[in-house]
């Protein structure tokens, strides 16, 4: 591979940490503090039916895919000695360490018992409440990794 292609990925990279980083960063900046005000069943009902919809092409394409981008982009800068490598394996890291795999190890798991949650149970609500800090949590977690790593795409591609 040549440089060219590493920049091509980097490219990539960056325009695909900044879409899901701007969507974590919808989700952590109003959309679930919009959901925290309803009553809890309409909250646990509006959650579970966001991420049944957000398993779809146009998400998952630029999420995976940008996780891929910074695998490759992690790969071929530690080949190739040029000037923003660095920065570019730490960005191809913030994302696939910050955004991926914090959301396959802290929030598709919170998702799961969601999704197996009864929206009007009573127990529900103390699942809901729960949820709501611990998932923000790691959702504020790979927004600044997503936008980190965005933010350092940008500069090493100026390098």
């Amino acid at each position: 591979m040549n440089t060219g292609h590493l920049q091509i990925a980097s490219i990539l990279g960056a325009v695909g940490t900044g879409l899901i980083g701007g969507v974590f960063f919808a989700f952590s900046t109003f959309v679930m503090q919009a959901l925290a005000r309803m009553p809890a069943a309409q909250g646990i009902a509006a959650m579970q039916h966001i991420n049944v919809t957000v398993l779809n092409p146009w998400f998952l394409g630029v999420f995976m895919g940008t996780g891929l981008v910074s695998i490759g982009v992690l790969v071929l800068a530690l080949m190739q000695a040029r000037s923003g490598a660095a920065l570019l394996i730490v960005a191809a890291t913030l994302y696939f360490v910050g955004t991926f795999l914090v959301t396959m190890v802290f929030n598709v798991p919170r998702n799961d018992a969601l999704a197996a949650a009864t929206p009007d149970a009573a127990q529900s609500a103390v699942l809901w409440a729960k949820y709501l800090r611990e998932w923000t949590f790691w959702n504020h977690v790979r927004t600044v990794a997503a936008l980190a790593a965005c933010a350092t795409f940008c500069v090493a591609l100026t390098r």
